[in-house]
């Protein structure tokens, strides 16, 4: 302001300068009040359009098409079990690489301060990667936050951290061979992740979780179990199934030894080997009940008081089938089945013939691979054509082999009236059973269903019997096929199971690969000594979280089967 205009401003009256003073802080008022409403309406607009997105996302727009917003899903969707607990995750995590051409310090010491940071690579391989005058490379992938910080505390500005996306198993080894593992990219490598490959990643559907059909609680009782069986006999593995009778859903899958699929690429490809699917064996006398079972049906056998002799050994040209435990007489079915003779199995399935065998054993799903999600399934070893010794052996689980899988089905189907269900690793929806097959009727059925039971009250399976349950089961000790004959002491040693066997709900199988027999033991390591145990233990634990509980009341009716009392024995 010039003098001339302050000299003006002051020689106005002090009225008039008071109305200039009211008139400045009325517009400066006026202009507040603007930028406020202006704010409002920009936050309006912006909640308007955010609004506008998440409808879009949930409801499509006006053509009926849907929008789904990715950012707001995961890379990969979540895999659940039967009761919602989290098998698997999508997080973030770091990623550390180089820019090989931007690196100013001295590459030599870099290289080996790498080595020391990270050591599955050695110096000299760090060393080419900085010498190469290439624009990136990654050097670790998944890295820990540890690891990050210590590498960016080198201060090489040619090294460079990200994040990207990484699977996450929070549950540890829990489940591993169901579940498999993610490779670098992020796709299913192995298990359901690569079952459900396209499901887990199809920005569709990621955002749902995939649900299982295994209980958590049931799986961790068998794995805990299934382990300590497995170090208490020395075995060199060991695998274990629970299957709903009914449903065909797997409660529980374990194969031991197992693996952490969080580092699934650093474990031996032993413990990545699942036994329960992929692997085949030769299971012995849990065949039995699934051969007299499969003569019901053809009319071979019309009572269960049908008599074997089993006194004398079967002589197959340069071969001789013996019992264990010779009974020195003839035998009835029942008594075949509680003291797990070799003999009259024998001549039961040389009066079935190859024929009416295979069909049987076909029918059950032994001439293909296991009926399940996993890509890790063996090929049974099931020939075409048998000759009479084939037949006679294959009665009682030798010279065909199957996974432990393949058993759990049979079994299943043997108890639960005789329909054959393929098995599935999906929870299936409420009331969505399959029709499945039937194999055997529902007499042949309720008639196994005692004799299983009398096994473990009288026979081989004694060391099976949970308290209350009414577990029903048979044996089987098969001896491993080495150099063209048997190894007698490398024994696969098995259980088959069901409960409660008055209205049987689950299949428990339970196998040790080559157990070793100790002083509990008495120097045995068949199937009644060692794995028998593992049924017995597992039911106890799990039949509570299933809803099936002890009752020493109840009994299996057992009145028709006035059985003639041999030796009692827990082997075979």
């Amino acid at each position: 302001m010039s003098a001339v205009a302050a000299r003006s401003e002051r020689s106005k009256p002090r009225g008039d300068r008071l109305r200039l003073v009211g008139q400045r802080q009325q517009t400066l008022a006026l202009t507040h009040h603007r930028l406020m409403l202006m704010m409002l309406l920009f936050a309006g607009a912006t909640a308007v359009i955010v609004m506008r997105l998440l409808w879009l996302a949930a409801f499509g727009d006006h053509a009926g098409r849907k929008t789904v917003i990715t950012s707001f899903l995961p890379e990969r969707g979540d895999i659940v079990d039967r009761n919602g607990l989290t098998l698997a995750r999508t997080i973030d995590a770091w990623t550390i690489s180089v820019h090989p051409n931007k690196i100013i310090g001295d590459k030599l010491v870099l290289a080996e301060k790498l080595a020391d940071l990270m050591p599955e690579k050695s110096a000299d391989q760090y060393h080419k990667i900085l010498t190469s005058g290439g624009n990136f490379t990654y050097l670790r992938r998944r890295a820990l936050p540890e690891v990050v910080a210590a590498v960016n505390a080198l201060g090489e500005p040619g090294l460079a951290f990200d994040r990207e996306p990484e699977r996450l198993y929070p549950q540890t080894a829990l489940a591993a061979h169901i579940l498999g593992w993610t490779d670098v990219d992020g796709h299913g490598a192995a298990g359901m992740e690569r079952v459900l490959d396209a499901r887990l990643s199809d920005p569709a559907t990621r955002g749902q979780a995939s649900a299982l059909s295994i209980d958590s609680r049931v799986q961790g009782a068998v794995e805990s179990e299934l382990y300590a069986s497995m170090l208490r006999f020395n075995a060199i593995g060991a695998t274990a199934v629970v299957l709903d009778v009914h449903s065909g859903e797997l409660i529980a899958l374990a194969s031991l030894p197992a693996y952490n699929p969080n580092m699934a690429g650093r474990a031996p490809a032993d413990w990545r080997f699942n036994r329960a699917t992929l692997g085949v064996y030769e299971l012995g006398s849990v065949f039995k009940p699934l051969t007299v079972a499969s003569a019901m049906e053809a009319g071979v056998i019309k009572t269960p008081f049908k008599m074997f002799d089993a006194a004398h050994p079967v002589k197959i040209g340069r071969f001789t089938i013996n019992d264990d435990h010779p009974m020195g007489r003839s035998i009835n079915v029942a008594e075949l089945l509680i003291h797990s003779s070799n003999i009259a199995t024998a001549r039961l399935a040389d009066e079935m013939g190859e024929a009416r065998m295979q069909a049987a054993f076909r029918k059950l799903g032994f001439a293909d691979k296991a009926h399940v999600e996993l890509a890790e399934k063996g090929k049974p070893i099931f020939h075409s054509k048998w000759g009479r010794a084939t037949l006679m052996t294959a009665g009682f689980g030798h010279g065909l082999s199957v996974s432990p899988l393949h058993l759990a089905s049979a079994y299943a189907a043997m108890v639960n009236g005789g329909i054959w269900r393929p098995t599935t690793l999906l929870k299936r929806p409420h009331g969505s059973i399959p029709e499945g097959r039937r194999v055997f009727s529902e007499r042949t059925s309720e008639r196994m269903r005692q004799m299983l039971r009398l096994i473990v009250l009288e026979g081989t399976g004694r060391n099976a019997d949970a308290p209350g349950y009414r577990v029903g089961g048979k044996t089987g000790t098969g001896e491993k096929p080495k150099n063209g004959g048997y190894a007698k002491k490398s024994l696969v040693s098995t259980f088959a199971a069901a409960f409660p066997m008055d209205a049987p709900r689950y299949v428990v199988i339970a196998m040790l690969d080559e157990p070793r027999g100790n002083a509990e033991t008495f120097g045995f390591a068949t199937a009644g000594w060692t794995a028998a145990p593992v049924v017995k233990q597992v039911v106890s634990r799990i039949g509570p979280l299933l809803g099936v509980y002890p009752d020493e009341a109840r009994e299996v009716d057992l009145q028709d089967l006035a059985v003639m009392r041999g030796p009692k024995k827990a082997g075979h």
